[in-house]
């Protein structure tokens, strides 16, 4: 889709948005679900910043009600005062929950009447057209994060913006037009990509680069696990509503397992190396999906490095399987084992004897990335990291991309040839969406 269409999108949404309203009431369980330096956490021990940051959430699924918990538990100075879903029964949910749990002994830290809830496609616009929000919360299905990426910094909010925040080469460019902007007018964005604030992760990964286990010499990284949520379609449901609220089996919604969770794991790939790489190679496989599912079960990706470091990528979901999330770094004289939510870190020698080792805390970690967030809004001190997210994510993209035609996939060509954009060029609520289809090795191609 070209830039124009995708404005277009965004105006022709807005526009359908109103007569859908009553539609989307009523769809029930739809819902949106979903760092750099070293020395970031050490902010932890600044002083409480005073002014009051007024926050807006977009998606209030799992992910959004997560993150507004998040920022209100470790930062006594932010509000929610709007809350937008394209679901108008889960967005009034979230906020009675959150009201319930932070409205007590006179405070009112969840400030967001019924005229300040929105539903349908265009719900977001109304809350980044509130001149009294600062900062927004982008927590809906991952194919949307682009454009409300973008609206967002056009309308100069602070953003926080769940990962991954694109599942096409398209998302990636417009993800690296937004944070030059956001660069360029001073405005924040901070990512979910929480490892890059869990202090087992920051304190390996730079025991790593002190030379703890020697040179680099290759890395695994895993996000293996049982299985996904699938959700059942209800009587009534366009097809667009449907795909929406299963967002998760629809590749320009989720980007596949790889996209949507394993980009934690290749966001600690892109850390340690450095960047990223220059080609992937990759295979896969499906067997159990439901039938109108487009994800594959497993995804297996070599990521080849410029100087020839190789990191080997294995995502799946498997029933009756082992899990497995952790990154593993091999060193000419050591092992780091970055390993995943609260596991810790460990680095051996090649003989196995322990030479660091820290204790791993992930709640603690996704409340960090909100007060670094708010920390620096208050400050006047920007973080702008979308752009290694965007990396991270379009890596994620690749070894995808990779898989499904069974070509090796380069970074030249999917940053400089690419034309992947996966986004519908009309998204309204009810209406008709992408036919379902699962990509087959030598029929479907690198674009």
């Amino acid at each position: 889709m070209s830039d124009q269409s995708r404005r277009d999108f965004i105006a022709t949404t807005a526009a359908a948005a109103t007569a859908a309203t009553a539609a989307t009431a009523a769809l029930g369980a739809a819902s949106f679900i979903a760092p750099s330096n070293f020395g970031a956490w050490q902010s932890a021990k600044a002083p409480a910043p005073s002014k009051t940051i007024n926050i807006g959430v977009i998606g209030a699924g799992g992910r959004g009600s997560g993150a507004a918990n998040d920022t209100l538990s470790i930062n006594p100075n932010v509000r929610i005062v709007a809350i937008a879903d394209i679901d108008v029964a889960k967005a009034t949910a979230a906020r009675d929950a959150l009201a319930e749990e932070y409205n007590k002994d006179g405070a009112t830290r969840v400030a967001v009447p019924n005229e300040r809830i929105f539903g349908g496609i265009d719900g977001y616009q109304k809350v980044l057209d509130l001149k009294d929000v600062d900062l927004v919360i982008l927590a809906t299905a991952p194919g949307f994060r682009h454009v409300h990426i973008t609206a967002a910094v056009a309308a100069r909010k602070h953003v926080f913006a769940e990962k991954p925040v694109c599942v096409d080469v398209a998302g990636y460019r417009a993800c690296c037009a937004a944070h030059d902007k956001a660069l360029a007018q001073g405005t924040c964005i901070v990512t979910g990509t929480q490892y890059r604030r869990q202090p087992s992760f920051i304190e390996g990964i730079k025991k790593i680069r002190e030379g703890m286990i020697g040179d680099v010499v290759a890395m695994t990284a895993r996000y293996c696990s049982n299985g996904i949520w699938y959700r059942d379609r209800k009587p009534g449901m366009s097809d667009m509503e449907y795909q929406i609220y299963n967002w998760m089996h629809f590749i320009w919604l989720s980007g596949d397992q790889i996209t949507e969770q394993a980009v934690h794991n290749i966001d600690v790939v892109h850390w340690v190396m450095g960047g990223p790489p220059v080609r992937a190679f990759a295979s896969g496989s499906r067997w159990n999906r439901p039938a109108d599912s487009e994800m594959w079960d497993s995804i297996s990706c070599d990521y080849e490095f410029a100087d020839g470091r190789i990191c080997s990528f294995t995502g799946r979901h498997w029933a009756n399987s082992d899990n497995q999330g952790d990154n593993v770094v091999y060193g000419s004289k050591g092992i780091a084992y970055l390993r995943a939510f609260d596991s810790g870190t460990q680095i051996t020698d090649r003989n196995g004897k322990e030479l660091f080792s820290i204790k791993g805390n992930i709640g603690a970690a996704y409340k960090q990335e909100h007060k670094e967030l708010v920390e620096a809004v208050v400050a006047s001190r920007p973080i702008v990291e979308l752009r290694q997210t965007a990396e991270s994510s379009l890596m994620a993209v690749m070894g995808r991309e990779a898989a499904y035609s069974g070509q090796t996939a380069t970074w030249d060509f999917m940053t400089n040839k690419s034309q992947l954009d996966l986004m519908p060029k009309l998204v309204t609520i009810p209406g008709d969406a992408p036919a379902p289809f699962v990509r087959k090795p030598g029929e479907y191609r690198l674009q």
